[in-house]
């Protein structure tokens, strides 16, 4: 079964990096100038929006469900590579500059993954996708909890353990969807 998810997460992972790359192309890299309590806000935006369509059964804007997890996704992974590139003077890179980093960013979060995948014997796989959804909302809310008292915590992981749990979590959402 851990084969078929690492096959499965794969598949979505080369979804979100060619929306990432397209998107690379069209607007560059203009997020560089976010800072990480602004790519939190953009996450929380997402998933309030999904948590909305799920409560309401209803959207009035067409993008779906699943390209909000995508965005989650390629959101999540901006925030590790803005972890990594302390330099915010250079904002504009090009996309063979940044492909190893959003590379290292999923290899991470996939090794994580199959750890916890390992331990917890695939338990996401008998989730709803609503209560993914509020998951991450919760990771959310740690984030900027975390980010409001300057990255300092007593007992708890930091910001970056958060952004790989929403990735890996969005990415069983998009799995379960497909």
């Amino acid at each position: 079964m851990i084969d078929k998810t690492a096959s499965e997460y794969r598949h979505v992972i080369a979804t979100c990096k060619g929306l990432f790359t397209k998107k690379t192309n069209d607007y560059g890299t203009a997020w560089r100038v976010l800072r990480l309590p602004s790519i939190t806000d953009q996450l929380l935006v997402k998933a309030k929006r999904i948590r909305n369509i799920q409560e309401r059964g209803v959207q009035k804007v067409e993008d779906s469900i699943k390209d909000e997890f995508i965005g989650i996704v390629n959101y999540s992974i901006m925030a590790l590579m803005q972890i990594n590139l302390h330099d915010l003077t250079k904002l504009s890179m090009s996309f063979e500059e940044l492909e190893p980093l959003y590379d290292q960013a999923v290899n991470e979060t996939m090794a994580l993954l199959q750890n916890k995948n390992h331990d917890y014997g695939e338990a996401w796989r008998d989730m709803r996708v609503s209560s993914i959804t509020d998951i991450i909302l919760m990771k959310l809310l740690r984030v900027k909890q975390i980010e409001d008292n300057q990255g300092k915590t007593l007992v708890s992981e930091g910001v970056k353990a958060n952004y790989q749990d929403m990735i890996n979590y969005s990415v069983f959402v998009l799995i379960k969807l497909n």
